[in-house]
């Protein structure tokens, strides 16, 4: 067997799972929302397998969500996009990710990969033959320094993987840290794919910063959206993909031979979700905020030192020096009944070993129930 794949073992979404079923406790572990999404959303996918098109539709994605993806984009990020060269909707995030690996690299290309990183992106780079170089972030701002992109670029550096914002870290890099990635681009004629599936979960009146739109990086930059993220539907697995028309037609490729499409009716309904008034994005966000407001606020109380969270479903807390994030969330689960994931899980080298993520985008009830659980907690 490939042993990228074989040699993987059992993820910590899926060990901390097991462990809150087998212990009964509140699961804020994985990152999914209580929420079940917009009612108006969902009867627009419904009503789109009654009445709509169930065959094979066009391999880029139908032209109404394009376009809505072209529209949308300049609505809340200024960016000028031709829907009909620029725009491609792929089966999910993920696989937006790894098409644009396949199309970008060839095998011994290196790729700048910023950690804590989304478990997936490792993996995804090694199949398509790449070769790693990682940059280490640190709490609690997690920021980009020129001397770590230094020592990480060289001569064959062909892609960077940005996740911004950033997951776990809960953060957003500030525009300062963007305009010095997007120099290292520059000079090392390097391409950026952004993962920006968190751009619309921000929190604190922040604007998201999409890389593709800063001076001198449109040509070199691949933007990667999650309408599963946008409309709390993660089970939908529709991505939005952005980029110039010569990086498109490669990437076209390799989407047409992973997946080729995406159903038609989820593609409709997002098309319909992403011309929403903004009062939806603006109340959304609000819900979220508040949320991570009320559980940040358990957690201080509960004797946590609580980490900024500047986006994202999660907050994170700093367990101290020379602690055990692994060890501990296995003793939270079993002693305290709540199921959380340590950072370290999302390092490859070199890993931070102090901090804890929650996820809170969760009930009330669930949240004021895994705080008690952990004020009552004296481990």
């Amino acid at each position: 067997m490939n042993p990228i794949f074989g040699d993987i073992p059992t993820t910590i979404f899926e060990t901390m799972s097991r462990l809150a079923r087998e212990h009964q406790a509140v699961n804020l572990g994985q990152g999914f929302p209580d929420d079940p999404g917009p009612l108006d959303v969902r009867e627009k996918a419904a009503e789109a397998v009654v009445h709509g098109w169930n065959q094979y539709p066009p391999m880029m994605g139908i032209p109404e969500l394009r376009q809505a993806v072209a529209a949308h984009y300049k609505r809340f990020q200024g960016l000028d996009i031709d829907w009909e060269t620029e725009v491609m909707v792929t089966s999910g995030a993920t696989e937006a990710l790894a098409d644009s690996l396949m199309a970008v690299l060839q095998p011994g290309d290196e790729v700048v990969l910023f950690q804590p990183m989304y478990d997936a992106y490792l993996p995804l780079v090694q199949r398509a033959g790449g070769v790693p170089r990682f940059v280490t972030l640190k709490p609690p701002h997690w920021r980009i320094t020129e001397e770590d992109l230094r020592a990480a670029f060289t001569p064959k550096t062909r892609a960077v993987l940005l996740n911004n914002p950033l997951n776990p870290a809960g953060s957003i890099f500030p525009r300062e840290d963007l305009e010095l990635l997007g120099r290292f681009l520059i000079e090392h004629d390097a391409i950026a794919i952004c993962d920006e599936v968190w751009e619309h979960v921000i929190f604190d009146g922040r604007q998201h910063q999409p890389l593709i739109g800063l001076p001198g990086l449109r040509e070199r930059c691949i933007k990667i959206g999650s309408a599963g993220k946008i409309f709390s539907l993660t089970g939908w697995k529709v991505g939005l993909v952005v980029a110039a028309p010569k990086i498109m037609r490669v990437l076209a490729k390799a989407h047409q031979f992973v997946t080729f499409t995406t159903p038609p009716n989820l593609q409709a309904a997002v098309a319909y979700g992403l011309m929403k008034d903004d009062d939806y994005y603006t109340g959304m966000r609000a819900e979220l905020q508040a949320a991570r407001d009320r559980f940040s606020k358990s957690l201080a109380e509960a004797g946590f030192t609580v980490l900024p969270s500047q986006g994202t479903y999660f907050v994170n807390v700093d367990l101290g020096p020379n602690a055990d994030d692994a060890a501990y969330c296995q003793k939270l689960v079993a002693e305290a009944g709540v199921a959380a994931i340590p950072v370290s899980a999302f390092y490859a080298e070199n890993h931070i070993r102090n901090v804890v993520r929650f996820c809170f985008a969760k009930t009330n009830a669930t949240l004021d129930e895994a705080a008690k659980r952990l004020k009552a907690y004296s481990g």
